[in-house]
């Protein structure tokens, strides 16, 4: 029993019932992404010349179909008659090591023997221009440098830190990714505000020195499954990605509550997103000027992946977790994060309580002009898998008034372990 236990024991949780929330299924077979590749590419091979070396970019993130559109690229480049070779392109992920790098894309299904190209993993960069606005070089990755042509590849997707025209895309891909450490440095160090400015400036400058070919742009659905692939000629990048990323944000999976008293999290985890949890779905974000998301007055979460081998980036925008997620923290995978990305907020280490009962009885008790009798809770699996969810009965009328919400069961308790940590599922 924790110390807050008597001070919470006059709170009853309420009942819940399950909510399907409805969202598209687009998602692309192998075949219809091929077609959709090979509709895109067809009018760009005339820019591979027979006998030229192509540099492939490949990122740290686990995309949709990502190993499947790298090797479709490098089988185009040889059937244009030039030569194939993959790049990591990641800023600093991999411990800011070559061979890091290197683990991440095995990790991820991409290595020279899966994609049957050559895998040339770097941390050294060249200078190739200069940005006068701000007043930064620009670098990118020797080996990108020293290619014939450049063929750009990533998801373009909502950031999860900051807003505007670049965020998560082939902008980003070329500025931090190609940048290597450096373009991850100088792309933070002026904060969240200027990170799509000095992406874009810095992006722009890379497309006019360095020979990008073309971008392929995926963008996925609610689910995180491709719905599409765009092939951007590179000149045309800079004035495409906004567009896309219009298309993505329209697409992305959403809590359609506009608030609620408490959020639960069972999973916090850099598999479901690189935030830990995705503050364009759980609200919080590092930038206090931003709106993302749902407005959770409080916010716990129960438990770490083991995916995310105890780095709890993200763990700072919850208010409370139990004594299980705690042990589960690695401080020496979590702490460096916050290093480069110059914010200590979203690696806090939130309230420890007993367990997960205790998490939600003090989330209700700790929140502010609610009804405890009826509070509006929402528990979701992560901020990934949201289209099953469960709220609690004061949310019910609000859920049936919605047209994309389903209630899928009558109201139940909800029941706990001999340890107090939640058992139900959903």
């Amino acid at each position: 029993m924790s110390g807050i236990a008597s001070l919470i024991s006059h709170i009853t949780l309420p009942k819940f019932v399950k909510v399907h929330q409805c969202f598209t299924h687009n998602e692309l077979s192998e075949a219809d992404l091929a077609a959709q590749l090979e509709t895109g590419l067809l009018p760009l091979a005339g820019r591979i010349q027979p006998g030229q070396r192509i540099c492939i970019t490949c990122g740290s993130r686990g995309i949709s179909n990502m190993p499947f559109v790298t090797k479709y690229l490098v089988d185009f480049v040889r059937r244009q008659g030039a030569q194939p070779f993959l790049v990591p392109a990641m800023g600093s992920h991999g411990g800011a090591t070559a061979e890091g790098q290197v683990e991440i894309l095995k990790s991820l299904g991409i290595t020279e023997e899966t994609m049957g190209a050559p895998l040339l993993s770097s941390m050294e960069t060249v200078k190739i221009g200069h940005v006068d606005e701000e007043d930064f070089d620009v670098h990118i990755d020797k080996n990108a440098a020293e290619a014939d042509g450049i063929i750009v590849l990533n998801r373009i997707k909502a950031h999860t830190s900051f807003q505007g025209p670049y965020e998560s895309g082939l902008m980003k891909m070329l500025t931090i990714g190609l940048g290597k450490q450096y373009g991850a440095h100088i792309c933070h160090s002026r904060g969240d505000d200027s990170m799509s400015l000095r992406i874009g400036l810095n992006g722009k400058e890379a497309i006019q020195k360095a020979n990008v070919i073309f971008g392929v742009a995926l963008l996925e659905n609610a689910f995180d499954k491709t719905f599409q692939v765009s092939v951007i000629p590179g000149e045309a990048i800079p004035t495409e990605e906004p567009k896309l990323l219009q298309q993505a944000k329209d697409a992305m999976g959403r809590l359609y509550f506009d608030d609620c008293d408490v959020l639960i999290v069972k999973m916090l985890g850099k598999n479901f997103t690189g935030a830990g949890m995705d503050p364009n779905i759980v609200g919080r974000c590092v930038n206090p000027k931003l709106k993302m998301g749902i407005n959770a007055q409080r916010i716990g979460i129960l438990d770490l992946s083991d995916e995310s081998h105890g780095n709890a980036t993200g763990m700072g925008r919850a208010d409370l977790a139990p004594m299980r997620f705690f042990h589960k923290i690695s401080l020496d995978d979590t702490n460096p994060n916050f290093i480069t990305s110059y914010d200590p907020t979203a690696y806090r280490i939130p309230v420890i309580v007993e367990n997960d009962e205790e998490v939600l009885k003090a989330a209700v008790a700790s929140a502010l002009m609610i009804d405890y009798e009826n509070p509006r809770i929402i528990l979701i699996n992560n901020s990934l898998e949201i289209e099953d969810i469960l709220i609690s009965e004061a949310m019910v009328p609000e859920a049936m008034a919605h047209p994309s919400l389903e209630i899928c069961s009558d109201p139940f308790s909800l029941t706990f372990d001999e340890e107090g940590n939640l058992t139900t599922t959903f």
